[in-house]
């Protein structure tokens, strides 16, 4: 396990108001990345893949929320090939992965090919033990609490990705203080 750089991650899927429709499911759309340096607690760059559903449609309430339409994301790569990516481009396997909240992981496990290798942060839980919050906290507060802006568009992979690694990046910088 290389402990040098950590990936955190953040994927959108489709969505819908109430129930799925009969036949589909929620499945990954898009896989947002971003490499945090574990020695400094600096973002190293923001990546967006946008992965095509096979067994489900992007619908309104799913591009209101995340700005994603069916028309980009189905130039997506497949989800087999997109945790390809994942473990050559960014050495997925060897790498300790983090999320905010425990979704990105169980989606991830649900649709099979789990790109990661066995360890994984829930940035969520951290960040309210590392405050000694009473519960856990939605991203765009803890963001606020911490002091820090949301940068770009929530519910975008890669913007969220991003702003993870800010909170996350903190959280290491301030166990060295």
């Amino acid at each position: 396990m290389k402990l040098d750089r950590l990936l955190v991650v953040d994927v959108e899927a489709t969505c819908w108001e109430g129930d799925p429709p009969p036949g589909e499911a929620s499945e990954i759309i898009e896989i947002g990345v971003c490499e945090l340096d574990v020695a400094t607690g600096e973002r190293l760059g923001k990546h967006s893949v946008l992965v095509r559903p096979e067994r489900s449609s992007v619908s309104a309430f799913c591009t209101s929320l995340t700005t994603l339409t069916a028309e980009q994301v189905s130039g997506g790569v497949t989800y087999v090939e997109a945790c390809a990516l994942l473990r050559k481009e960014f050495r997925s396997r060897d790498r300790v992965w983090a999320s905010y909240g425990d979704y990105d992981r169980k989606q991830f496990e649900r649709q099979g090919h789990y790109p990661f290798g066995p360890r994984h942060v829930n940035v969520k839980t951290l960040f309210a033990l590392s405050r000694a919050l009473p519960r856990e906290v939605g991203l765009a507060e803890a963001l606020a609490l911490a002091g820090l802006p949301l940068e770009g568009t929530h519910h975008r992979g890669d913007d969220d990705a991003w702003n993870i690694a800010a909170l996350f990046g903190g959280i290491l910088r301030s166990t060295r203080e």
